[in-house]
């Protein structure tokens, strides 16, 4: 069983949005769709068509295909730690988008961020040190809380790791042409968003997103 069952020129961005909303509300309510991974695998082994993209952390307990409740076939997942940009992650995104046709980009950061506390604290070692530097806008842009401005506060960790998710929204829109015209166009949509751990609920930046006005018909039978 697929995710998304019409024809595939039948998809939008807003549908693939919904589509992931409708799959976190079955994780967080522990309704996951009964698949048949073994035919789930067979129906994909010669092709593939994921309904959207997803950049998140490589923290373990981030898993995008769990977190939306997602099978075989159904999403690009790219993880690293932080979620951060590189020139790879973007040519990446760039071939989910422009070439398997992908209608969907989501920056997916998460609360109690390793990578998000290491650059709170300045943590420098290896080649870490380099990928932490890519979150140093968020942590420079945060003025909203003081006192503890440290890895130890959660509150802090949090408010760094909500701006990071909105400032690489407009990274990959500014490092790649590619994604910024079919963005433009409305045949793709990018959104920030943030998971938390403790309750499992995926909360999306609607006012960060880009998202294409216009409803379709179909895509009213995807909303929550």
């Amino acid at each position: 069983m697929r995710t998304f069952n019409h024809p595939a020129d039948r998809l939008t961005p807003g549908i693939a949005l919904n589509l992931l909303k409708h799959g976190n509300f079955r994780f967080m309510n522990n309704i996951g769709l009964n698949r048949d991974l073994l035919e789930l695998m067979n129906e994909t082994k010669d092709g593939q068509s994921p309904f959207a993209a997803i950049l998140s952390c490589m923290d373990s307990r981030t898993s995008a295909e769990l977190i939306f409740d997602q099978g075989f076939g159904d999403i690009f997942s790219i993880r690293i730690a932080g979620n951060v940009i590189s020139g790879n992650v973007l040519g990446s995104l760039e071939y989910a988008t422009g070439v398997a046709g992908s209608k969907l980009i989501v920056v997916l950061g998460h609360t109690n961020c390793g990578a998000i506390k290491g650059a709170c604290d300045h943590v420098e070692m290896g080649n870490l040190t380099p990928l932490l530097d890519k979150i140093k806008p968020a942590l420079n842009a945060e003025d909203k809380i003081i006192g503890d401005r440290t890895g130890h506060n959660p509150e802090f960790v949090n408010a760094v790791a909500t701006l990071h998710v909105k400032n690489t929204v407009h990274e990959i829109m500014d490092g790649s042409v590619i994604i910024k015209d079919l963005v433009k166009a409305g045949k793709v949509g990018i959104i920030p968003a943030m998971y938390d751990l403790a309750t499992g609920k995926v909360h999306f930046f609607d006012k960060e997103a880009q998202l294409p006005a216009i409803v379709e018909d179909l895509e009213r039978e995807f909303v929550m």
